[in-house]
């Protein structure tokens, strides 16, 4: 299973026009739904909610009718109300309970964590995000590590899927793999992705920075 995590300024690049970034962000999503990417998981912290709803609703029109699901991080008024197909809680958000009692049928619920405890307390959720694992550019020196042993750890307490987040790319994927995950969640551009199911390639994601400079 492959988590796609948004980052549209990081897509854009620093200083883009805040249309080209989602413009980008639109085209990404087009291009992870072409790929197969399983889930996207749209985590644009800095933006309000109303700016939110409607970059929301825009990718779940690219992403209905395909097999690629789009999640919301940690708002749930905005997944319900664009009806997208889940939502991403962080650790120390609402409980799964509640949130399941507003959620219609089908609806996706996940959950981050970073350790067993915590993997354990979140077992009525669909699926989990489990890390740091390895540090990345996005996080070079998170504290602590969760590594590959915490990982397994995290894999063996519960029987909900686990992915893997936290530098994955290369032989840190397999790592993950060999560690009993069931996929993985990175914000790197899909076509950077080495696929855990080896997918075709499917041309050339756009280059967004480029974009942005002329948009």
């Amino acid at each position: 299973m492959i988590c796609l995590v948004t980052d549209r300024r990081r897509l854009a690049g620093d200083g883009a026009a805040a249309a080209a970034g989602n413009s980008c962000l639109v085209a990404q999503m087009r291009h992870a739904v072409a790929a197969g990417v399983d889930l996207v998981q749209v985590r644009e912290r800095d933006l309000e909610a109303g700016a939110l709803a409607a970059l929301v609703a825009e990718l779940v029109g690219v992403s209905r009718g395909s097999a690629t699901r789009l999640i919301v991080n940690d708002r749930l008024d905005v997944a319900l109300a664009c009806g997208a197909d889940g939502v991403h809680l962080r650790g120390d958000s609402m409980p799964i309970a509640a949130a399941r009692r507003l959620a219609p049928a089908g609806f996706l619920i996940g959950r981050s964590v970073h350790g067993v405890d915590e993997a354990r307390a979140a077992a009525d959720a669909d699926y989990l995000i489990a890390g740091t694992v390895f540090r990345s550019a996005s996080k070079p020196d998170p504290a602590p590590l969760l590594g590959v042993d915490g990982l397994r750890a995290i894999v063996q307490a519960v029987d909900r899927p686990v992915l893997a987040i936290g530098g994955m790319a290369g032989e840190r994927i397999a790592e993950a793999a060999a560690a009993g995950a069931a996929g993985f969640a990175a914000n790197r551009p899909v076509h950077g992705f080495i696929s855990w199911r080896r997918l075709p390639r499917h041309g050339t994601a756009p280059d967004c920075k480029q974009r942005a400079r002329t948009v």
